[in-house]
């Protein structure tokens, strides 16, 4: 399991590449062209007016990424090869994947000029298609491995644990890129690249090479095609409460998280340095929760931490929202929402994922088919559609109150704008904790329960991974049965 989530390591490196640096590097801040930034396309809120250029570029692609997530999907499940149904996939993703995200930032014309929107068209689709037939196959793995429960909460932590440092590497080009600057302001970042895409590759390969998904996983593959797959999949009332709820989840925490920089700048009037700070302080005070998670699943069960979850994320941004009613000193407002966030992100960063996976099973009990890539694909697919989602609202709501200066990169937020996208935030998070509250947790367990597997019980294919007592050991009462506790 811990080699598994290495594989999220390296994915959540490139990503964090992408969504850190693809506006910096083509969208630079004046500062940064005085320093010998190069403009590669027309700068400025060019289309309708909100949008640039490379906003409408990364927004098409992200819609045609999730149109791809249910075919891929529906490919790795129904595939039959003596290396899993997984493996193969990720495999062939892995290398194509890190090598088209250093292309991305090689646009090959040094002046704007359309040749290079062209580029990056082509290569943020190519990105995307080859992240999801990675990522895809990866994430049905979760429920795949994960035979118990607390497998399953073991699998979530690890991954989101390794999300968060392989996103804190994407950072690194902040430090390390001035030291190179004797070689170009484009290739002094393009070298940091370079080196994290190398190692992000090696660490989505381990895990297809030094685990053999036969020995874990014994499904049969689906049979239906992808419009049956994926009208099976939302067929399935459970997940639908879920997915309702989790693009709520989504659309509350992509508007705070978008508007994070301005909240700082414009609302608790700090330098914008200080986004940084609290992020960083925000995410790893959230790490420091993630072990205890799993403890307190066994004992409130999923549903009801993931609604505490909502609640916390919705009181974080009411604080928020107060910014401009109650003068505080915008530190104190920075520190209360790091402090109030962190553990409703540990929550949310870890049970949504186990809950897709109890789902998956217990819809492959009921109907005997096995389509955990649907399942998380369509997952993903809420996901993108929430983002993308926010992104529209935020940017309509922000600028209530200012005036648009079109020839800017990015937007002018006004504190009425960015009061107004805190309070939707808030509205977002009740909204997804009042559908999660329709979801069954009860129903989906007990379908679980009679697929026969207990806590502490293994597969028959991995009977031979059991240890064995000691040649003088007495035996021992139970040995060969869970615990009472654990069975219940």
């Amino acid at each position: 399991m811990i080699i598994f989530a290495i594989g999220q390591l390296g994915w959540s490196m490139l990503s964090g590449i992408i969504n850190t640096w693809l506006v910096t590097f083509y969208l630079p801040a004046q500062v940064d062209i005085d320093g010998g930034a190069t403009q590669y396309i027309v700068p400025g809120l060019v289309i309708f007016g909100f949008l640039t250029v490379l906003g409408l570029i990364t927004g098409l692609s992200r819609i045609f990424d999730a149109i791809t997530d249910p075919l891929i999907a529906n490919m790795s499940d129904r595939f039959n090869n003596k290396w899993g149904r997984r493996n193969p996939f990720m495999q062939w993703a892995a290398i194509p994947l890190s090598i088209v995200t250093v292309l991305l930032f090689c646009a090959p014309v040094e002046a704007i000029s359309s040749t290079n929107i062209i580029w990056i068209s082509i290569f943020i689709v190519l990105f995307y298609t080859f992240m999801t037939m990675y990522c895809t196959p990866y994430n049905a793995l979760i429920s795949e491995y994960g035979k118990t429960q607390d497998d399953r909460m073991f699998i979530s932590t690890a991954i989101s644990l390794t999300f968060f440092f392989g996103t804190l590497l994407a950072y690194t080009p902040f430090v390390f890129s001035g030291m190179l600057r004797q070689f170009g302001y484009a290739w002094s970042y393009r070298i940091c690249f370079i080196v994290l895409a190398v190692v992000a590759c090696v660490c989505m390969l381990l895990p297809t090479f030094l685990i053999r998904e036969k020995e874990y996983v014994d499904t049969k593959p689906s049979n239906a095609n992808v419009f049956k797959s994926l009208a099976a999949t939302f067929k399935n009332r459970e997940f639908r409460v879920f997915v309702g709820s989790d693009i709520m989840y989504w659309i509350g925490l992509t508007l705070f998280q978008t508007g994070l920089p301005f909240f700082v700048k414009v609302s608790m009037a700090l330098d914008e340095s200080y986004t940084m700070i609290f992020m960083g302080a925000m995410t790893v005070l959230s790490a420091c929760f993630y072990p205890f998670v799993a403890g307190m699943v066994r004992k409130f069960g999923k549903k009801k931490l993931t609604i505490c979850g909502f609640i916390g994320l919705a009181l974080a941004y009411l604080i928020t929202a107060m910014i401009r009613f109650v003068p505080l000193p915008g530190i104190v407002y920075g520190a209360a929402i790091c402090i109030i966030a962190a553990f409703p992100m540990a929550l949310l960063g870890i049970i949504p994922q186990s809950i897709v996976a109890d789902v998956a099973e217990a819809d492959g009990v009921e109907t005997g088919e096995n389509r955990e890539g649907m399942f998380f694909a369509a997952r993903t697919f809420a996901m993108k559609w929430g983002q993308s989602i926010a992104m529209l609202v935020f940017t309509s709501l922000a600028i209530i109150g200012t005036t648009q200066n079109a020839n800017a990169n990015e937007i002018t937020a006004s504190p009425k704008g960015l009061t107004i996208v805190a309070f939707a935030a808030v509205a977002f998070c009740v909204i997804g904790a009042v559908i999660l509250g329709l979801y069954n947790e009860k129903k989906i367990m007990k379908t679980i329960d009679k697929s026969g597997s207990t806590p502490n019980e293994l597969p028959e294919t991995h009977k031979h991974f059991e240890v064995p007592l000691a040649p003088n050991a007495p035996d021992m009462p139970g040995n060969s049965e869970a615990p009472a506790d654990d069975a219940e």
